[in-house]
């Protein structure tokens, strides 16, 4: 049965708490879908914060867990498909930054592990065990009902020297995103990248003086701060299968700042 067109539809977006994830979390729940909402910090005061930004008739679950801790994953996807019986989308949105920016030939194997830990291992891992769930449950669905939304970044193509290992960690979700929907459209689920830009939130926080200045100087065509709206919206026309006939493909949102001009 395609459970995905006969009732609401389940969404998992990792990260979901705040920033991007809650931009996303935000625009689905307006979208109409039941949402389980997961994040490594999750406490009533932002749980409540979140819950006032949704439809009043917004059905949210959330899950805590930490994707860098794969022994965990059993118990973490357990627990999101039992929420609302199913998941239909699936929202790698979770992600880390550097531990600090500057020169390249000083990047830490901790740094480095711990952007490729969640950024990458973590979100391959999650994938393989709900797609594997998804397959089962539903082996053969309505054509884009159901998808993998992989939140990479813009620096996936635009090298950031002073944070190197979290291009690179992006770099490698990109091409996350192809490898799944190759292996994955046969069951009728679509996989899509989105590439944030110059999104604010607290992650990019830490750059802010750095990026006032240059989009005083004019940045980007759409010479403006993104927010996590932007993000969300986007996420959220995907989830909804509104763009059938297409998958592996990547989005720039990002104001234009991909496109190279002089």
């Amino acid at each position: 049965m395609n459970t995905s067109t006969s009732h609401p539809r389940v969404a998992l977006v990792t990260g979901g708490m705040g920033g991007i994830g809650g931009g996303i979390t935000i625009a689905l729940a307006n979208r109409g879908f039941d949402i389980v909402v997961a994040d490594r910090l999750i406490d009533e005061a932002r749980v409540s914060a979140l819950r006032s930004e949704v439809p009043a008739t917004a059905r949210l679950a959330f899950v805590k867990g930490d994707l860098s801790d794969l022994a965990d994953h059993p118990r973490f996807v357990a627990a999101a498909f039992d929420a609302f019986g199913r998941i239909n989308v699936l929202v790698n949105n979770a992600g880390v930054s550097v531990l600090s920016r500057g020169d390249l030939l000083d990047v830490s194997p901790e740094s480095y592990d711990l952007n490729f830990g969640v950024n990458t291992r973590g979100a391959f891992f999650l994938t393989q065990a709900v797609c594997r769930r998804m397959i089962v449950e539903e082996p053969k669905g309505v054509e884009s009902a159901r998808s993998i939304i992989f939140i990479s970044s813009s620096n996936a193509a635009i090298a950031a020297p002073e944070r190197g290992e979290y291009a690179m960690s992006k770099a490698a979700v990109a091409m996350m995103a192809k490898l799944y929907a190759l292996r994955l459209a046969e069951h009728g689920i679509a996989v899509y990248e989105v590439r944030p830009g110059l999104i604010k939130t607290p992650m990019s926080g830490v750059a802010h003086e750095r990026f006032e200045k240059l989009l005083a100087a004019g940045f980007t065509p759409f010479n403006r701060w993104g927010m996590p709206d932007d993000v969300g919206r986007a996420v959220a026309t995907m989830a909804s299968g509104d763009l059938p006939f297409m998958t592996g493909a990547s989005i720039e949102i990002d104001g234009g700042m991909h496109i190279q001009y002089y």
